[in-house]
């Protein structure tokens, strides 16, 4: 089985501070996202306008699973974390890990 990733694209409100958005992704990690079925690790990729969600996990079941949770019943720290998004930019996608070469995470 193939390991999966949750991919999500946005732009943050204007005015948010990135220390604090930041603050709010590693809390909602830290006791939520990484409790996830099949949770491997998140990055957050950023070049000044477009910030992006990179999701591992173990299989696309467990991505999509994570959405579907995620979506249906926001939790508290998700919606902290929310608060500092253009909803209205968001982009999910999910891709199939087919190959990685090093074993080095930036």
């Amino acid at each position: 089985m193939s390991k999966a990733i949750f991919y999500c694209e946005y732009k943050l409100k204007r005015g948010t501070s990135v220390a604090d958005f930041l603050a709010a992704s590693e809390k909602l990690n830290n006791e939520y996202i990484s409790k996830q079925n099949g949770y491997i690790s998140w990055e957050q990729w950023n070049d000044d306008a477009v910030w992006v969600d990179a999701i591992t996990f173990e299989s696309m079941e467990d991505a999509k699973g994570f959405e579907e949770t995620s979506n249906a019943n926001p939790n508290e720290l998700a919606m902290v974390f929310y608060s500092f998004i253009n909803l209205m930019s968001c982009k999910v996608r999910y891709y199939t890990i087919e190959k990685s070469y090093g074993g080095a995470s930036l």
